[in-house]
């Protein structure tokens, strides 16, 4: 009898709460569709504000480096100044917030830096130098077509520390650029094998320094989510990497120019060294608006970013330094871009795919905490539950 009324107590009180979760659906979908155009238009207008701040950058880099480095043949020890620069610029940075934040930033132990940033930073350096000393030698679009591959890079280093599933279009990928920067360097009139050989090399590199940088920046643990902190760890490997270089093969004609150690005009020197740090505050907010980018949008939109921005480039090197492309070279061109496309439309699915995934999950951790109305007496459920939601 006592069983009877309390199960007649509680079901009102079921419908109760089911009343009031659909009216709160209601107002939720009345508000979503009231602010969805306002919302879409702020989102539209961020994600074009920041992917104009990144090419402003990034395409300013790469005309800058080339017009300096073919008058300046000391790619690598300019780099070198390039690498003190932002590491004293972030050393200064992160000064500035201790002081704001009142808060200590985070500072990795040696035997942590030595484990975990050190060939992350070597092969950075080498990835950077090596690319800055291709420009002494090559166009900017034969080295923009080079550097495409990088792609392809990324994917197999990511294969081999399985961040990545292999996927059959993967191959696709790899036979449509490779087939298409075959044919962009096929009798090319300004080809430079010596060069050429410099910017693949740095595309190998800089597909294993993503890779690296990746691994670095998803390890909780270490912290070094920040842009400033991570720059900050990671220059100083980067410069002892590259001094070797540098000095070896740079030494005794940075010593002996007469632009810098041996000028015989302050005007020349100053000049020049505004010059060098114009190129350093550049790679500094690249790198910077890359983060940006990143962070705000998805690694998606990077990457289709990167790939009208090579376009806007091969376009800007054709317009200002007249450089030569045949018509198997323009369609080399095109079938590169095929294969970028296809990875990126490829990423796309998969994304897509685990979002239904993560969507279906949550709606079914949802239906843990509520069963036939009432609410579930276990905490398991919950606990689940708030520990799905906060890793999102």
């Amino acid at each position: 009898m006592g069983r009877k009324s309390s199960s007649s107590h509680d079901r009102p009180h079921g419908h109760g709460l089911q009343d009031l979760k659909t009216a709160v659906i209601k107002q939720e979908k009345r508000v979503q569709s009231s602010l969805c155009s306002i919302v879409f238009l702020v989102t539209s207008l961020k994600t074009i504000c920041l992917v104009l701040f990144y090419y402003s950058f990034s395409i300013g880099i790469t005309f800058y480096n080339q017009h300096l480095f073919q008058h300046n043949h000391q790619a690598l020890s300019i780099t070198m100044c390039h690498l003190i620069f932002k590491f004293i610029l972030a050393f200064l940075i992160r000064q500035v917030l201790e002081c704001k934040n009142q808060v200590p930033r985070v500072t990795l132990s040696w035997s942590d830096c030595i484990k975990r940033v050190a060939l992350a930073g070597c092969v950075s350096s080498l990835d950077i130098g090596l690319s800055n000393w291709s420009f002494e030698m090559i166009t900017v679009s034969l080295y923009t077509m080079s550097k495409t591959t990088a792609v392809i890079f990324i994917l197999f280093f990511s294969l081999m520390f399985k961040l990545e599933k292999f996927r059959w279009s993967l191959l696709f990928v790899v036979f449509f650029i490779f087939t298409g920067l075959f044919l962009f360097t096929f009798r090319s009139t300004q080809f430079n094998l010596k060069g050429f050989i410099l910017v693949m090399t740095a595309s190998v590199l800089s597909g294993l320094r993503w890779t690296l940088a990746q691994m670095v920046l998803q390890k909780n643990e270490i912290g070094l989510h920040n842009p400033i902190d991570m720059m900050y760890h990671i220059q100083p490997w980067m410069i002892l990497s590259l001094l070797p270089l540098s000095a070896g093969i740079e030494l005794q004609e940075m010593a002996t120019s007469d632009q810098y150690f041996r000028f015989s005009l302050w005007s020349v020197l100053l000049t020049n060294v505004g010059y060098v740090l114009i190129g350093a505050a550049l790679g500094f907010m690249l790198e910077f608006s890359e983060f940006l980018l990143l962070s705000y949008t998805s690694s998606l939109t990077l990457s289709i970013s990167s790939i009208l921005k090579e376009i806007c480039v091969l376009g800007l090197a054709i317009l200002i330094n007249n450089d030569k492309i045949t018509l198997i070279n323009g369609v080399g061109l095109v079938i590169c871009f095929v294969g970028v496309m296809v990875h990126v439309c490829s990423k796309a699915i998969e994304m897509n795919e685990k979002s239904k995934h993560n969507r279906h999950f949550t709606v079914e951790a949802r239906k843990m905490l509520t069963k036939k109305g009432f609410a579930n007496d276990s905490s398991e459920d919950e606990v689940e539950l708030f520990s799905f939601d906060r890793d999102r």
